[in-house]
């Protein structure tokens, strides 16, 4: 299914990317494949079925618990929520969920989706996974492969068996450690301020590459960070540097939008090593089950916690990621690419990598952090906008997360475009 997957290419780095699926790209420029919808008020929570929980301001939390479960050898009491079928105006194969939540000690999130095709027959509910920014009492985890006759899970996406779908539904379950805190009933909960669903029906043909917006040049001054100057390091959280391409292109913009927790947080990580930011972020990003930290929504579930507002999606060519860089919000991109398919990386190929995308010059290449570089120095890269273009849009479907504050709000979205 995955060309990248068939040709066993002699030098690959570590995949960084938890689900790598055939992406080919888009049949028109500025229209796209994906379509994103989310949930963020107060109005879209009340359209579902509640169980014990309560939305205020459009924040999601637990009112009272409806039951209990043991996870992990803990006992947890929960409250749920259920969206009605959303239908996004568009059919598709897959889905991937993400959200933007705080997640208080002794707390977690579970999100599960079901799918419908369009004769009504509907999936089982299938787990996109077990959440929290703690590891210290519950270790965050995706569920496994989950198949049936309609859908099965790739880790972090749902993905069609064969049918084509027409809508989603999603149940989330708000849990908290049940008991006592010292003397004190534990009350505490879960928050939830939006929950979304980039869904995609990937095209079959690779288009024209994109015009640039504009001759222009751009260029944001994202602070660079090797992956691979924290190499052997923490190997216990995926391997170790050489395989945090998401985590660290993670670190590089929160660092750039100012939205980091004090060092005190990660005094866990040696002093004498470099940038221990990024080891924190790889810790925090680690999913126990598929043990790696490539996991998408559990990427940007945690910048969420941090900068207010990140997501998961898919956008359609560069010249769209382009509005987004001119917004002041860089794009982390995960792109796949064969020997000699993307002429100046640091790695000479791989099935799957994030990189952050930082400017265009006045030709319309692309500018870009690329954590694979072996120094920080030389993180900052110049690549082919065809040659870049095919490998974000052909090895992941235009995949990105999309990070900003209220400082940088979203940029208009052209005509056709339905990724944000």
């Amino acid at each position: 299914m995955n060309r990248l997957r068939a040709r066993l290419l002699a030098v690959v780095v570590a995949c960084c990317t938890a689900a790598v699926l055939a992406a080919p790209a888009q049949a028109a420029e500025n229209t796209g494949w994906s379509t994103l919808n989310r949930i963020t008020t107060n109005a879209q929570w009340d359209a579902g079925y509640p169980h014990g929980v309560k939305w205020s301001r459009g924040t999601l939390s637990i009112d009272r618990p409806v039951s209990r479960t043991t996870f992990q050898g803990v006992t947890y009491s929960y409250a749920f929520w259920t969206s009605p079928w959303v239908s996004p105006g568009r059919r598709f194969t897959q889905l991937i969920p993400s959200w933007t939540a705080k997640t208080p000690p002794g707390t977690w999130l579970h999100v599960l989706v079901r799918v419908r095709t369009a004769d009504g027959r509907s999936s089982r509910f299938k787990d996109l996974g077990r959440w929290s920014t703690s590891d210290q009492a519950f270790h965050r985890g995706s569920a496994g492969g989950q198949s049936d006759s309609i859908a099965r899970v790739a880790t972090d996406t749902l993905v069609s068996t064969g049918p084509v779908f027409t809508r989603y539904q999603f149940r989330l379950k708000l849990l908290r450690r049940n008991g006592l805190d010292g003397r004190r009933a534990v009350t505490w909960s879960p928050t939830v301020r939006s929950l979304q669903a980039v869904v995609s029906r990937l095209p079959a043909s690779f288009p024209a590459t994109s015009r640039p917006l504009s001759t222009s040049p751009v260029l944001l001054r994202v602070p660079r960070y090797s992956q691979m100057i924290h190499e052997g390091q923490n190997p216990q959280y995926g391997g170790g540097g050489e395989a945090w391409c998401s985590p660290t292109s993670l670190a590089m913009v929160l660092s750039w939008f100012g939205k980091r927790p004090p060092s005190t947080s990660y005094s866990w990580v040696p002093s004498t090593w470099q940038d221990r930011f990024v080891n924190h972020v790889a810790r925090l990003t680690y999913d126990y089950r598929y043990e790696g930290t490539g996991n998408w929504p559990f990427n940007t579930g945690l910048a969420s916690s941090w900068i207010g507002d990140s997501f998961v999606t898919r956008l359609p060519d560069l010249r769209t990621a382009e509005r987004f860089v001119r917004a002041g919000i860089p794009v982390i991109a995960s792109v796949a690419f064969g020997r000699g398919e993307l002429t100046g990386a640091p790695i000479s190929a791989t099935n799957g990598h994030l990189l952050v995308i930082v400017g265009f010059t006045a030709r319309g290449n692309v500018i870009v952090n690329d954590p694979a570089a072996p120094t920080n120095a030389g993180v900052r890269r110049t690549y082919d906008r065809a040659q870049f273009e095919r490998a974000w849009l052909d090895g992941s479907g235009g995949l990105s997360y999309v990070l900003h504050d209220r400082e940088h709000p979203l940029p208009k979205r052209p005509a056709g475009v339905r990724a944000w």
